[in-house]
């Protein structure tokens, strides 16, 4: 009988999604050649964008002072003093820590040392000033934990014995909290909701998330399933029939609604999670909101594309306009994407709501293709070459507007002057902002009543225990000195530099790739080679894959001794398969104890030229 071998994602029979396949670690000097040329703009438009982003930058800054948020609390701890750095390096180290105890470490280590009294009182957004108070409490904590060896912390070594959780926790937990009010809209969706109504007047429109990371476990996904009915039925009632486009909306994580979202339990996915996702959209039809399925790592695009795609065609949501998903722009497919896309609504009659977002694993995607030794990244290496992704991006949704309802979420006052410029008098698109993020860019200048779109928040919905992840990753995505959000509020850098046309920057530059982030086969040279890995989330890859090991269980093999280069005799026995014993994979020669002495022999005699060869050339036989 015909070996098992495994059955791996179908081909794609279509063009378009293999396209889609092709650029998911593509050469990067090429495929920002083609954005390049796909987001350069005529000399006028750059102008007018230039000196629309220029006032919005100004408006910006004038409102810094009175504002709080992430906007206040990134100025106040610049990335170049101490308390920055230490905020940035505990932030990132906190995403790998599995325990307690070491992270209780590496907080007493990074906070003690930071001057947080410095900053009290030198802001007058009250978030910061209350994070900087918790901050400082923490470092006080700390030291007197590291006198206590001393005379003075016995009785706080006896107060934390007693309280039965180290007190370095609790302080940063309460940080967490402070963090917390800011970020999220409310621990339900009813407070969120009640809480949106202001904004909303002014034609401000909310999309929700249910606050958590993946499923681990059955019991996990019944309850992000219903916090998910819940809420849509919540927004639905507030929504009164009004549409998708001018209702509040939710969003959802394909990996919240299942155990084993990843590409080798594909088969399970489609059984289990699509009829699941298909519930919850029908319902969102049925009272007529937004439903859109969030990003998420790149591993899991493809995978994605298949859950979508089954939901979409799904008779019962057809006709509806309320069904959408976010794609990244500093992917390499994002355009290959929307082309694909484009050519699905047409296929299942829709016009799909895509929420254009620039992305915010870019450091895990990074770290990851690098710890496996992949041969590229999925992601842009520069931050230049994200931007200009995005303008690309936003050209290409602008220009079809039967297949799409774009909803441009950005804090850059670049981008949005680029939108604004781009698009045609009576497009039909919306901005997004992250809540508690980007409050200064959209008033006034960018407000809903002037713009004459609608602007979307994307709103977390959920307790402060559930805060962690995503603050983490909101931090480091907008934390970065690379960061429109940490940029713009820092009055050291030139207007000018921030309203710069990122096409024309980057076609200046004499590589396209990051000079300081090689490829993950050269990361370490030029001592040595990083270990080869296998993407086996890549469906062509995995085609590859299937195919040489149907060959290699098709072969017939034969093991014999072999010395100095020559087969040596004897009497062959079969060698059968150990998972199908009935199946005979070759036949093997053993060994008689002569040919063992020869064999060491001729290894003795080959010692001297083997040691001379040095270990380049040794190594070279492992390759």
């Amino acid at each position: 009988m015909p070996p098992f071998v495994f059955t791996g994602p179908p081909p794609a029979s279509d063009p378009l999604r293999a396209a889609v396949r092709a650029a998911t670690r593509a050469d990067e000097e090429a495929c920002v050649q083609r954005l390049v040329e796909a987001a350069t703009l005529p000399a006028d438009i750059q102008a007018r964008i230039a000196a629309r982003a220029r006032a919005l930058v100004e408006q910006v800054r004038r409102r810094r002072v009175r504002e709080g948020g992430l906007d206040a609390f990134l100025h106040e701890y610049q990335l170049s003093s101490r308390e920055g750095v230490v905020l940035m390096c505990l932030a990132e180290a906190l995403l790998r820590i599995p325990d307690a105890e070491t992270a209780s470490r590496l907080i007493r280590d990074k906070l003690a040392d930071a001057d947080w009294e410095r900053h009290l009182g030198s802001s007058e957004s009250l978030f910061v000033n209350a994070s900087t108070w918790a901050l400082m409490l923490t470092g006080r904590i700390i030291k007197l934990d590291r006198e206590a060896g001393r005379d003075l912390g016995g009785l706080l070594g006896r107060m934390v014995a007693r309280s039965g959780e180290p007190v370095i926790r609790q302080a940063i937990t309460q940080a967490m909290r402070i963090l917390g009010r800011q970020f999220v809209m409310g621990r339900t969706i009813e407070e969120a909701l009640d809480r949106a109504v202001a904004l909303e007047r002014r034609g401000f429109r909310y999309s929700y998330d249910m606050l958590g990371e993946a499923a681990r476990t059955a019991a996990d996904v019944e309850a992000y399933d219903r916090a998910y009915h819940h809420a849509i039925e919540a927004s639905g009632r507030v929504a009164r029939g009004r549409g998708p486009i001018d209702s509040p909306g939710i969003s959802v994580k394909l990996s919240a609604l299942h155990p084993r979202y990843e590409a080798a339990q594909r088969d399970r996915v489609m059984t289990e999670l699509v009829p699941r996702l298909k519930a919850l959209a029908r319902r969102a039809r049925e009272l007529d909101i937004g439903f859109t399925v969030d990003a998420e790592e790149a591993d899991r695009l493809d995978l994605s594309l298949d859950v979508i795609e089954a939901v979409s065609a799904d008779p019962e949501l057809a006709g509806w306009q309320g069904f959408g998903l976010a794609v990244q722009a500093y992917q390499k497919r994002a355009l290959p994407l929307l082309d694909w896309l484009a050519a699905m609504a047409r296929r299942h009659r829709r016009r799909l709501m895509v929420r254009l977002v620039k992305g915010a694993y870019w450091d895990s995607e990074i770290k990851l293709a690098q710890e496996r030794g992949l041969d590229d990244y999925p992601v842009f290496t520069r931050k230049l070459a994200t931007d200009v992704s995005y303008i690309a991006c936003v050209r290409r949704l602008l220009a079809d507007p039967v297949a799409f309802y774009p909803q441009f979420a950005t804090h850059n006052a670049h981008t949005l002057a680029a939108v604004m410029e781009v698009a045609a008098p009576g497009a039909a698109f919306e901005f997004q902002r992250l809540h508690g993020m980007g409050e200064s860019l959209y008033e006034d200048l960018a407000a809903p009543e002037r713009l004459g779109h609608p602007v979307r928040i994307y709103a977390p919905v959920g307790g402060h225990e559930d805060l962690l992840a995503y603050l983490v990753r909101r931090l480091l995505e907008n934390g970065a000195n690379t960061s429109f959000v940490n940029r713009i509020v820092d009055e050291n850098l030139p207007v000018e530099t921030l309203v710069a046309d990122p096409a024309t920057q980057l076609a200046a530059l004499p590589r396209r790739r990051h000079p300081h982030i090689p490829v993950p086969p050269d990361l370490y040279l030029p001592e040595r080679r990083n270990s080869r890995g296998i993407d086996l989330n890549d469906p062509p890859t995995l085609a590859k894959l299937r195919d040489d090991m149907g060959a290699a269980l098709a072969r017939a093999w034969r093991a014999a001794p072999l010395i100095e280069g020559r087969e040596a005799g004897g009497t062959a026995r079969p060698v059968r398969d150990p998972a199908d014993t009935r199946r005979v994979v070759g036949e093997v020669v053993e060994a008689d104890p002569a040919e063992v002495e020869r064999a060491l022999a001729a290894a003795v005699r080959a010692a001297p030229a083997w040691d001379a060869a040095g270990p380049d050339r040794r190594a070279l036989c492992l390759e």
